[in-house]
């Protein structure tokens, strides 16, 4: 078998699909994105198609490898994510070639459905015990919100207050044994982190994500390894190199890869097996669309120390189109109980609605972040 052809269709709300074509009509899908850089990766696709095209896609580690390694400058999001989406590709041409699951082809499943969580509140949380109540009611065990608005690197402890209330409201609104996860998203600096990180501890949470951001874990680690709070981080780390010194750490107690951005599920798996030396748990980031969830439940199914999965469905990002807009049966995405069954089909799982994806990609996306200033007008973390 061949590759030879590799397509990308920019898609609304925020995403980048790329179908995979071979001379035996086996047709692969990936997810290669970086949030607000669609095109950017897109171009990257296309650069790398030079050392695939004619390739046998079977060959996926030394396909990798050669991704990786054979253009001299290596890693960082952008290259990550584009071999990322086309390794997804080229896992699903490979299952659907030998009529399997992916994780069947990487050593079976170790479970058969993963507890998964919902975002509410928005970039500025607002109405989050609202949300959370409402969540619970329609089955899910867990949700994730942002912290906190802006904050200074010294800030007021009325916005610490605010944090506190919310997550106390949220708290008493769903019980003791509802988890909840705190995003700080990176916007807090070390000094108020401390001040939250501490605050936060009575409420039980289920962990406390990106408390600062990736390159200055190094400058809390006595904070983040003292805490009971569980403490996240990864989303913006994109390879085994990457995650090596945070792992082996010990400041952090759960790793967040996405498959979308740290290299894919060939990337991503080693990453999984690497933390579960160090007894890491692992919940995989994925604010993103559906080719990209599939591809998180194929390592998942098979990482003993998976415990959680991110999903998008109605996450506040999802304004024109949502997660299950682009499969043909959103039934592969079956919720239940708070958890998500393991796709059993061939490949990712899922069949791609191609004529849909056309459809959308027509009107495609330019989606970026917002940009936010604090009240003496210089920049603030987003």
């Amino acid at each position: 078998m061949k590759i030879t052809s590799m397509t990308t269709f920019t898609v609304p709300p925020r995403w980048l699909f790329l179908k995979i074509e071979t001379d035996e009509g086996i047709v692969g899908w990936g997810e290669p994105i970086i949030e607000g850089k669609a095109a950017t990766v897109a171009a990257a696709v296309d650069e790398l198609s030079d050392l695939l095209i004619g390739k046998d896609p079977a060959n996926i580690e030394d396909l990798w490898t050669i991704m990786y390694r054979g253009g001299f400058y290596r890693g960082g999001p952008i290259l990550m994510s584009a071999i990322s989406g086309i390794d997804q590709a080229l896992w699903d041409i490979k299952g659907k070639a030998l009529g399997q699951p992916v994780h069947q082809l990487l050593g079976g499943k170790v479970r058969d459905r993963i507890r998964t969580y919902s975002w509410i509140g928005g970039d500025r949380p607002g109405d989050t015990a609202a949300a959370a109540l409402e969540t619970k009611n329609r089955g899910f065990t867990a949700v994730k919100m942002n912290a906190t608005e802006e904050l200074q690197f010294i800030d007021s402890y009325t916005k610490v207050d605010q944090v506190i209330e919310n997550v106390q409201a949220i708290r008493e609104a769903t019980g003791e044994d509802f988890g909840i996860g705190v995003d700080f998203h990176g916007r807090v600096h070390k000094p108020m982190a401390k001040v939250l990180i501490k605050e936060l501890e009575p409420y039980r949470l289920l962990f406390i994500e990106e408390p600062v951001l990736s390159e200055h874990f190094g400058s809390l680690r006595d904070v983040m390894a003292n805490t009971p709070t569980p403490i996240a981080l990864g989303e913006r780390l994109f390879s085994r190199w990457d995650f090596r010194e945070v792992i082996a750490s010990g400041a952090v107690d759960i790793i967040q890869p996405d498959v979308s951005h740290a290299g894919g599920i060939t990337e991503t798996r080693k990453i999984a097996m690497m933390a579960e030396a160090y007894d890491v748990a692992l919940a995989l980031h994925c604010p993103l669309g559906p080719i990209a969830l599939a591809a998180c439940l194929q390592v998942d199914a098979g990482s003993y120390n998976a415990f959680i999965q991110e999903q998008s469905l109605g996450i506040h990002y999802n304004t024109s189109n949502d997660l299950l807009d682009y499969v043909t049966d959103p039934s592969m995405f079956n919720y239940d109980d708070g958890m998500i069954d393991i796709p059993s089909g061939p490949g990712l799982g899922i069949e791609v609605n191609e004529e849909y994806v056309i459809e959308r990609s027509a009107e495609g996306h330019r989606w970026r972040n917002p940009i936010w200033r604090h009240s003496d007008g210089s920049f603030a973390e987003w």
